[in-house]
């Protein structure tokens, strides 16, 4: 590729995936300099020239998602006065998702608002992954790209383990449609968990709905925050019979206590990709497992810069 008129980006939330991901493509990270006053101001400045070029930034809006969000619209508005001629954002994890419609008096759509941020800041694209509602798309007035990291968790369970003895099932009724795209790669039976959520970050467990004895049962979900629903709902699925929970997610945002929920609860692993980088005492938990989602959004990149298509990357 032309370096000159190719650029990829990253500010400081994820800059292991970003280096990754320029290794994927044989490029240099473009350089960038993002700072912050001492009254926690954020202060961007991109330090080559991208005059016509082509540039990709990656940047996650991952804890804390305010500053993250912030940095990236900074630079979106930088490269658009700089005269980039595309500018794609690249979000491996879109945060505000989880608030995507008005389901109570008196509150926001988040999401559509942060839509409506990078569409001003001067974004032309975007290239995201596992939204955790697909309609955000719709939101947007600008061509959005959105990838799966089912194809990269796929692989790791056909290869880790024994699939005739294996289940996925669903944490809740609004993941069937993800969980159901899993078993289907995979040739496996699916089950749904019934849970009804009394509030914020609570659930309890209510009802299982699938045969799952005897069963080593693959939870999916998109994003695991405090970990309370998998704990419960591998207690619920074990007491039903089942040999062993393994979970996955593609975004580990593991907020407050959900290293201690799950390293408390009877889960054989957690399977996760490095859309969001974890956090010191993630690392330090064994039960863990990183996938690296950087080679999928390398060729996802290469095929915007190139105007091929990027539909094979779908699930």
């Amino acid at each position: 590729m032309n370096c000159n008129r190719f650029k990829v980006l990253s500010g400081n939330a994820n800059p292991a995936l970003a280096q990754a991901i320029c290794r994927a493509l044989s490029v240099e990270l473009a350089q960038a300099t993002v700072k912050t006053f001492s009254d926690g101001e954020i202060w961007v400045q991109i330090t080559e020239n991208v005059r016509g070029a082509d540039v990709f930034v990656i940047q996650p809006t991952c804890p804390p998602a305010d500053r993250h969000l912030m940095e990236l619209i900074l630079m979106i508005d930088a490269l658009k006065r700089a005269s980039a001629d595309r500018i794609t954002a690249v979000m491996p994890y879109y945060g505000y998702a989880r608030q995507d419609r008005k389901d109570r008096p008196r509150v926001p759509i988040s999401a559509k608002v942060i839509a409506s941020m990078l569409e001003r800041a001067g974004a032309n694209r975007l290239l995201t992954l596992d939204l955790h509602a697909a309609q955000i798309q719709g939101f947007f007035d600008i061509p959005v790209d959105h990838l799966f990291a089912a194809p990269v968790i796929i692989d790791y369970v056909k290869q880790s383990y024994d699939l005739s003895k294996l289940i996925v099932v669903s944490p809740d009724a609004g993941g069937v449609e993800r969980a159901r795209a899993f078993a289907k790669r995979l040739e496996l039976p699916l089950a749904i968990i019934d849970k009804r959520r009394e509030r914020p970050n609570e659930s309890a467990v209510m009802n299982i709905i699938g045969d799952v004895a005897g069963m080593d049962c693959l939870l999916v979900d998109d994003l695991i925050d405090t970990a309370g629903t998998l704990g419960k709902s591998s207690e619920a699925l074990l007491a039903a019979g089942a040999s062993s929970v393994t979970a996955c997610a593609t975004h580990p945002v593991l907020s407050g206590p959900a290293i201690a929920n799950i390293e408390a609860s009877p889960l054989k692993e957690v399977i996760v990709t490095d859309s969001i980088p974890l956090r010191e005492e993630a690392k330090a938990c064994g039960r863990i497992r990183v996938l690296s989602v950087a080679p999928l959004l390398a060729k996802a990149i290469q095929s915007i810069h190139e105007a091929t298509s990027v539909s094979s990357l779908f699930v």
